[in-house]
C-alpha cells in the first residue's frame, strides 16, 4: 500500500507527504495502518497488536475513527478532537476483548503528525515513533512506550543493549490496553526544510537512527520512503513494516 499526497495552507508553510505500508517478510497479514490527510495536515501510522483479526481491526479502528476528524477552529479543538475519538476506540477495544473467548488484549500503538499553520504538535502511545530531520540532524521527537526504555531511562541497560533486549516487544501503553488511556503530546514550530518520518517497530527493528540520518537528507518522500521499506524487506522485515515520509516546504 501506497501513496502520495500534497496540500499547503495560505500565508504559512506547506506540505507534501507519501506513505507506504508492507506486511513484510514473515507475517502474513499485515496489522499496521496508517493515514494521510494533508488537507486538514494530519499523518497517523498505528500499528496493532493482538493477531490477525485483531491487531489489524484496532489499527483500522484507529485510522477509521481520524478520517472523520474536522481541521478545528483552533489547535486546541482539533487536538481535543483526535484524543476524544482515540478514547472513544480504546473503550470500544476494551469491550470486543472482554467479549472474546481468548480475552487477550485488542489493541494498537499509534503516532500522529499534526500540523497546523507554523506549528505542529505529536501524539503517540507505544513505540510507533516520529523522527525529526533539521538541518541534517535526526532527532527522535516521540518516547517509546516500552520495558527496555524504561530499563534504558533506570539506567539498568544501555540503548546499545536495548536494540537486542528479549523484552523488546513489551508495550506499556496502547490504545485498547487499559482503561484510563492518555497519549503523549509535544508542540514545536516547523521551519521550511524539515523532514518528518513516522514509522512502525518494523521499521526500526532494522533500521538504526544513524542509517535514517543519512538516508533522510536526500531524495523526494516517494523515493526515500521506498527505500527505506526496501532496505528493511532485505533484511528480512521479520514484522509488518509502515512509514510515512513529510516534507516542510
Amino acid at each position: 500500500m501506497s501513496s502520495t499526497s500534497q496540500s499547503s495552507v495560505k500565508n504559512t508553510l506547506s506540505w507534501h507527504s507519501h506513505g507506504i505500508s508492507d506486511v513484510g517478510k514473515v507475517r502474513k497479514h499485515n496489522e499496521d495502518s496508517m493515514l494521510e490527510r494533508p488537507e486538514v495536515g494530519m499523518w497517523i501510522v498505528a500499528d496493532g497488536m493482538g493477531g490477525h483479526a485483531a491487531g489489524d481491526v484496532a489499527s483500522q479502528m484507529i485510522v477509521n475513527s481520524l478520517k472523520k476528524v474536522h481541521e478545528g477552529l483552533s489547535l486546541e479543538r482539533f487536538i481535543d478532537d483526535i484524543e476524544d475519538r482515540l478514547i472513544t476506540v480504546n473503550q470500544k477495544l476494551i469491550e470486543k476483548a472482554n467479549e472474546s473467548k481468548k480475552r487477550t488484549t485488542i489493541g494498537s500503538t499509534v503516532a500522529i503528525l499534526v500540523t497546523f499553520e507554523n506549528f505542529c504538535v505529536y501524539l503517540w502511545a507505544g513505540d510507533s515513533r516520529l523522527y525529526r530531520l533539521r538541518d541534517k540532524q535526526l532527532r527522535q521527537m516521540t518516547t517509546d512506550h516500552s520495558q527496555v526504555e524504561q530499563y534504558v531511562e533506570q539506567g539498568l541497560i544501555s540503548r546499545e543493549e536495548a536494540a537486542v533486549h528479549p523484552h523488546g516487544n513489551m508495550i506499556t501503553r496502547a490504545v485498547g490496553a487499559t482503561q484510563n488511556f492518555f497519549l503523549d503530546m509535544d508542540i514545536q514550530e516547523m521551519q521550511q526544510g524539515d523532514r518528518y518520518l513516522l514509522c512502525s517497530d518494523g521499521l526500526t527493528k532494522h533500521i538504526v537512527d544513524t542509517e535514517f540520518e543519512e538516508m533522510l537528507q536526500k531524495g523526494s518522500t516517494e523515493e526515500t520512503c521506498k527505500e527505506l521499506i526496501d532496505l528493511t524487506l532485505s533484511r528480512g522485515a521479520g514484522d509488518n513494516v509502515t512509514a510515512i515520509l513529510v516534507d516542510i516546504d
